[in-house]
Formats: C-alpha cells, structure tokens, sequence
C-alpha cells in the first residue's frame, strides 16, 4: 500500500491531480501491479484532505511525542503530568487516524 501513497505524494509534489487514474498511471510507470480498488480507496481517503497540512502535523507530531517521555521525570506535579498525557493521546489518536489514512 505504501507504493500508492508515495505515488499521491509524487503527483502532489508536482502539483498534478491525484485521480485512479494518475495514481493508476504512476504506479505502472514504475513497474507495480495495480489493484484498481486500492487506487479507488485512497483517492477517495484523500478526498478534502490538505495534503500540505497532513504532511506539516506528521512532522510536528513525531518530535513533539517524543518531548514529553524525556520530560516525565522533570514533571512538578504527578497531576499535570496527567493532564498532558492527556493531550499527548488525543494528538496521538488524531495522528494514528492519519497514519490509517496512509497505510
């Protein structure tokens, strides 16, 4: 599944539409068997999605993760160290969903 994401991220990046299509065409062009209905599933995944601000939160994401388990043991209180796991989880929950968009 990872060659039909790099094949949306290919067209993007060259600001061409991603369709069946042209993901259908850029994945033969490199030599993978295409199945139509995988083309299918993530045209339609990335219908309304901002590929640009996709890309910008997964790349906050992954150091901001990693922030708060190198700061657990400098925590003031166990309470508000609570409160932003918290918040860690819903950014993490947020990005699993886009990691499920992508394979």
């Amino acid at each position: 599944m990872m060659e039909y994401i790099y094949a949306a991220l290919l067209l993007h990046n060259a600001g061409k539409a991603i369709t069946e299509e042209t993901i259908t065409a850029v994945l033969k062009a490199a030599g993978v068997e295409v199945n139509e209905a995988r083309a299918k599933a993530l045209v339609a995944a990335l219908d309304g999605v901002d590929i640009e601000e996709a890309i910008s939160k997964a790349a906050f994401a992954a150091p901001a993760a990693a922030a708060p388990a190198a700061a657990a043991p400098a925590a003031a209180a166990p309470v508000e160290e609570v409160e932003e796991e918290e918040e860690d989880t819903s950014e993490e929950d947020g990005m699993a969903g886009l990691g499920a968009l992508f394979g």
